[in-house]
C-alpha cells in the first residue's frame, strides 16, 4: 500500500519534484524486500550436502554483515530430512538444505533476510509458491485511481456527450468484430503449433527437465493462447479509456489547456500501467507455473517463446486492421471534405467524420497498446532466454527483466503524476507548450529509471565470479536509457513543426503538391541515418561492456556480450509506461479536437485542442521511433536465441550464417522483399478502402444537398460499416504473408538441403531471411513513420496561420502530403516493427519445421 500512499501524497503535494523524490526513495527502500522475495519464490532451490557451507560462504563474502557471523555455527548444526521421508524437523542433530544448482549472490542476500529474521526453520518447510507481484498489483490499483479521477470529470454539454457516445459505439463494435476474427485465426494457428510440437524431436534441455513431448506441446500452445489473450486485453484497455476520456478532454479545454492536458495524460497513464503490468505478471505467472506446478527444476525459458508469438500475432493483426480502418476513413474524409468541399477537418457535415474519430481509437489506442505489450514481452523473453544460458548463476539473470519493468511501473507513475493542472481556470494565461510539460515529466522518469536500474543490477546481477560485472551491466542499461532519449529527440526533431525539417517541408507546399511530396519523401529517407547510427553505437557499446564484464563459461570464454545487449534493451524499455502514456495522449487529444469541432464550440476552445493535437502527432511519432529502436535491439537478441534453439534441436553447433552460399543469399533477398511487399499491400489496402469511403461520401453530398446547409444529417453509420468490413477483409492478406512466408521458405529449403546433403540448409536460409528482413524493416519503418509524421505536422503548421493558413493553396498541397503520409505513419510503418518481432518469434516457435 506504500504506492497508494505515495500517489495520494503526490496528488496533494504543492512543491512537486522534491515530494516525488522523497516519497519515491521511501517506497524504494520498502520495495527492496519485495524484489528479494520475488526472486526467492521463483528461483531458490537447495541441496542437502552443500547448504551449510554455501550459506556461510555467501553471507561472509557477499553480504559482509558482521551481525550474521553469530549464526554460522547454528547453521552448520542444522539438518533436514527429505520431504519424502515423512519426518518432521528433528529437534537435534545436523541439518542441511537441498540445493539443485549454485545460487548467486542475490539469492544469498535474500536468504540473509530469513536468517536475520529468524525465519530459517519455517522457510525450510515452505512449498513452491507463485511470485509475489505486489508492485504490479499496486500499479493496477493506481491505474484504477487514475481511471476514477478521469471519469469524475464532466462530459460537457449534451451535444459533446452525444458525439462521444457515437464514437464509443463504433469503436467497441469494430473491436468486438475484429478481435472475434483474430481469435478464430489464433485458435487455428494453435492447432498447427500443437501438431508440429507433438511430432518434433525433443531438445537436451527438455530431456533434462523431464518434460515429455506432449507436455511441451501443450505448454507451448497454452503460452501462445495466453500471450494472444493478454495482448487482446491490452488493446481493449487502450480503446476503452480513450473513448471515455476524449469528451472529458474536450470539456476541460473550455476551461484551460493545462487541465485538458492533465486529463489526457492521466487517461493514457491508466492504459500504460495496465499494459506494462500485464506483460510482467503474465510472464511471471507462466514462468512460475513451470517451477511450481510442473516442478521443473531448471525452467526452460524457450518455452516462453509461445507467449511472445501469441502477443506478436494479435498485435500484428490489430495494427493492420486498426491502421487500415483509421487511415481509410481519414483519407476518405480529407479528400472529399477538405479538398473537394472546402470544409474544415472534423466538420459535422462530413459523413466520414465519425468513422475517422472511431479509427483514432481502434488504430492508435487499441493497436498501440497491443504493440507496446508485444514489445515488452519480446524483450523480457529474449533477456530471460539469454539469462538462462548463464548456467553458473542463472537466477538473478533470469528474473532481472521482470524486476526492471516492475520498477518501470513505479518511476513512470511518478512521471505521470508530476504533470499537474496548476492553472486557475478563471484566470486567462498564455497557452503553455504541452510538449515542454510532457518532456519535464519524461525527464523525471528518466532520472528515476537510472537510479532504480543501477540498484536492480547490484541486487540481482552481483556474482562472485565477476564482482564488477553488475557495474558493467548498469552501464549497459544506461546506454539503453540514453538511446531511448536520443531516439525520442531525433524523432521530435524531424516531426515537430518547431524545428527546421518540418518548416522546410511546409515551405515546399507553397510551390505545389508535387514539391510537397518530393520534400516529404526526401525528409523521410534522410531521417533513417541518425537512428541507425544510434542503434549501431548502442549495440556495439552494450555488447562490449557485457563482453568485458568478467563472466565466463566452463571453457573460460566470455559469455556476457549478448546479455549486455539484452540489458541495454531493458534500459531502453525501462520507461516504456511513460512512453506509452505519451502515445495514448495523441489519439485522445485528436478525438477531443474532433468533438469540439463537431459540437461547434468557440474558436478559442478549438485553438487549445489544435495545439494538443499537434503535440499528439509528435508524441505518436516519437513513440513509433522508440518502438522501432526497441524492436531492433530485441530482434537482435531473438536472432541469437533462434540460432541457439536450432543448435539445441540439431545437436550440433550453429554459430554462423554464410551469405556467400547461394541459397542463404536468396533467403536474405526474400526477407528484404517480404518487407517491401508487406508495406505495399498494407498501403494498397488503405487506398482501396479509402476509395469506397470517397464514393460513399460523394454520394451522400450529391443525394443529400441539404447536408452543406445543416438541413440534413449525414449518414455516419454507413461510412463506419463500410470501413469496418473492408478493413477486416483487407488485413488478412498482408498478415498471412508475414506468418506463412518464413514457414514456407524454411520448409522448402529444408527439403532441398535433404536432397543435396546440407541438413541445416533450411535453418540457415530462414536465419538469413530473418536477418535481412530485420535490417530492411528497421529502415523502412523509420522512413514511413517519420515521413508521415512530418507531412501531418507540416499541414498543422500551415493551419496555425503560416504560409496563408487554412484554405490557401499551400494548405491544399499540405493536405495532399498528409493524405499520402497517412497510410505510411499509421498503417504500414507501425505494422513493420510488429512484423520484425513476429518474424523473430515465429522462427523460434517453428524451428522444428526447418530441421
Amino acid at each position: 500500500m506504500r504506492l497508494l500512499g505515495f500517489a495520494a501524497a503526490t496528488e496533494n503535494a504543492s512543491n512537486g519534484l522534491l515530494q516525488h523524490l522523497a516519497l519515491f526513495m521511501e517506497y524504494l527502500l520498502g520495495a527492496i524486500g519485495e524484489v528479494k522475495r520475488l526472486s526467492l519464490c521463483l528461483m531458490l532451490r537447495v541441496n542437502e550436502e552443500q547448504f551449510s557451507n554455501l550459506m556461510v560462504r555467501k553471507i561472509n563474502l557477499c553480504l559482509k554483515i558482521p551481525e550474521l557471523e553469530s549464526f554460522t555455527g547454528q547453521i552448520k548444526a542444522f539438518k533436514i530430512q527429505r520431504p519424502s521421508s515423512g519426518g518432521d524437523l528433528p529437534q537435534t542433530g545436523e541439518y542441511t538444505f537441498p540445493v539443485a544448482r549454485r545460487v548467486n549472490s542475490a539469492s544469498a542476500m535474500m536468504m540473509g533476510d530469513d536468517v536475520e529474521n529468524g525465519n530459517l526453520g519455517p522457510y525450510l518447510d515452505r512449498p513452491r509458491t507463485f511470485p509475489n507481484m505486489r508492485i504490479c498489483i499496486v500499479s493496477f490499483l493506481l491505474s484504477i485511481y487514475l481511471t476514477k479521477w478521469v471519469l469524475s470529470k464532466d462530459e460537457g454539454p449534451p451535444e459533446m456527450a452525444q458525439i462521444s457516445e457515437a464514437i464509443r459505439d463504433g469503436a467497441e463494435g469494430f473491436f468486438k468484430t475484429q478481435y472475434g476474427t483474430i481469435s478464430k485465426m489464433a485458435l487455428l494457428l494453435a492447432l498447427v503449433i500443437l501438431s508440429i510440437y507433438l511430432f518434433r524431436n525433443t531438445t537436451p534441455q527438455q530431456e533434462s527437465s523431464g518434460l515429455g513431448r506432449a507436455t511441451s506441446a501443450c505448454i507451448t500452445v497454452a503460452a501462445f493462447l495466453l500471450g494472444a489473450l493478454c495482448s487482446g486485453v491490452a488493446g481493449y484497455v487502450g480503446m476503452w479509456v480513450s473513448v471515455r476520456a476524449n469528451v472529458r478532454v474536450s470539456s476541460a479545454a473550455r476551461r484551460s489547456a493545462r487541465e485538458a492536458l492533465q486529463i489526457a495524460v492521466r487517461a493514457g497513464g491508466f492504459s500504460a500501467l495496465v499494459v506494462v503490468g500485464m506483460a510482467v505478471i503474465g510472464i511471471a505467472i507462466l514462468y512460475a507455473t513451470f517451477y511450481v506446478w510442473l516442478g521443473v527444476d531448471s525452467p526452460v525459458p524457450l518455452l516462453l517463446v509461445g507467449y511472445g508469438f501469441g502477443a506478436s500475432f494479435v498485435a500484428l493483426f490489430a495494427q493492420l486492421g486498426g491502421g487500415i480502418y483509421t487511415k481509410a476513413a481519414d483519407v476518405g474524409a480529407d479528400l472529399v471534405g477538405k479538398v473537394e468541399q472546402g470544409i474544415p477537418e472534423d466538420d459535422p457535415r462530413n459523413p466520414a467524420v465519425i468513422a475517422d474519430l472511431v479509427g483514432d481509437n481502434v488504430g492508435d489506442c487499441a493497436a498501440r497498446g497491443a504493440d507496446l505489450f508485444e514489445s515488452i514481452a519480446a524483450e523480457i523473453i529474449s533477456a530471460m532466454i539469454l539469462g538462462g544460458t548463464m548456467a553458473q548463476h542463472p537466477s538473478g539473470f533470469i528474473l532481472f527483466p521482470l524486476v526492471v519493468h516492475s520498477f518501470d511501473l513505479v518511476v513512470s507513475s511518478i512521471g505521470i503524476l508530476s504533470i499537474r493542472g496548476t492553472r486557475d481556470s478563471n484566470v486567462k494565461v498564455p497557452l503553455e507548450d504541452p510538449m515542454t510539460i510532457l518532456q519535464k515529466g519524461y525527464s523525471v522518469t528518466i532520472i528515476l529509471a537510472v537510479l532504480t536500474f543501477f540498484g536492480s543490477t547490484r541486487w540481482l546481477l552481483y556474482t562472485e565470479q565477476a564482482p564488477s560485472a553488475w557495474l558493467n551491466f548498469s552501464l549497459c542499461g544506461l546506454v539503453g536509457i540514453i538511446t531511448a532519449y536520443v531516439f525520442v529527440w531525433i524523432t521530435k526533431y524531424y516531426t515537430d513543426y518547431k524545428h527546421e525539417p518540418v518548416r522546410t517541408l511546409a515551405l515546399s507546399s507553397s510551390t505545389g503538391h508535387g514539391t510537397n511530396i518530393i520534400a516529404g519523401v526526401s525528409l523521410g529517407l534522410e531521417s533513417t541515418a541518425l537512428p541507425v547510427l544510434v542503434i549501431s553505437v548502442s549495440i556495439i557499446s552494450a555488447f562490449w561492456l557485457g563482453h568485458i564484464s568478467g563472466l565466463v563459461d566452463e571453457t573460460g570464454s566470455p559469455t556476457g556480450g549478448l546479455f549486455g545487449t539484452a540489458v541495454a534493451t531493458m534500459g531502453m524499455l525501462s520507461t516504456a509506461a511513460y512512453i506509452l502514456t505519451m502515445d495514448m495522449f495523441g489519439p485522445i487529444a485528436d478525438n477531443a479536437g474532433g468533438i469540439v469541432e463537431m459540437s461547434q464550440q468557440p474558436e478559442s476552445v478549438r485553438e487549445i485542442t489544435d495545439v494538443l493535437d499537434a503535440v499528439g502527432n509528435t508524441t505518436k511519432a516519437t513513440t513509433k521511433g522508440f518502438a522501432i529502436g526497441s524492436a531492433a535491439l530485441a530482434s537482435f537478441l531473438l536472432f541469437s536465441a533462434y540460432m541457439d534453439e536450432v543448435s539445441s534441436f540439431a545437436r550440433e553447433p550453429f554459430k554462423q550464417v554464410d551469405i556467400a552460399i547461394p541459397e542463404v543469399f536468396i533467403g536474405g533477398l526474400l526477407g528484404s522483399m517480404l518487407i517491401f511487399l508487406f508495406s505495399a499491400w498494407a498501403c494498397a489496402a488503405v487506398g482501396r478502402t479509402a476509395q469506397e469511403v470517397v464514393k460513399e461520401v460523394r454520394r451522400q453530398f450529391i443525394e443529400r444537398p441539404g447536408i452543406m446547409d445543416y438541413k440534413e444529417k449525414p449518414d455516419y453509420g454507413r461510412c463506419v460499416a463500410i470501413v469496418a468490413s473492408a478493413s477486416l477483409r483487407e488485413m488478412i492478406k498482408p498478415g498471412a504473408l508475414a506468418i506463412v512466408s518464413p514457414i514456407v521458405v524454411g520448409f522448402l529449403f529444408r527439403v532441398l538441403g535433404h536432397y543435396t546433403g546440407h541438413p541445416l540448409l533450411g535453418a540457415k536460409v530462414v536465419a538469413a531471411l530473418l536477418m535481412f528482413a530485420t535490417v530492411s524493416g528497421i529502415l523502412m519503418a523509420l522512413f514511413l513513420n517519420t515521413a508521415g509524421g512530418a507531412w501531418d505536422n507540416a499541414k498543422k503548421f500551415i493551419e496555425t496561420g503560416a504560409l496563408g493558413g487554412k484554405g490557401s493553396e499551400s494548405h491544399k498541397a499540405a493536405v495532399t502530403g498528409d493524405t499520402v503520409g497517412d497510410p505510411f505513419k499509421d498503417t504500414a510503418g507501425p505494422s513493420l516493427h510488429v512484423l520484425i518481432k513476429m518474424l523473430a518469434t515465429i522462427t523460434l516457435v517453428m524451428a522444428p519445421v526447418f530441421l
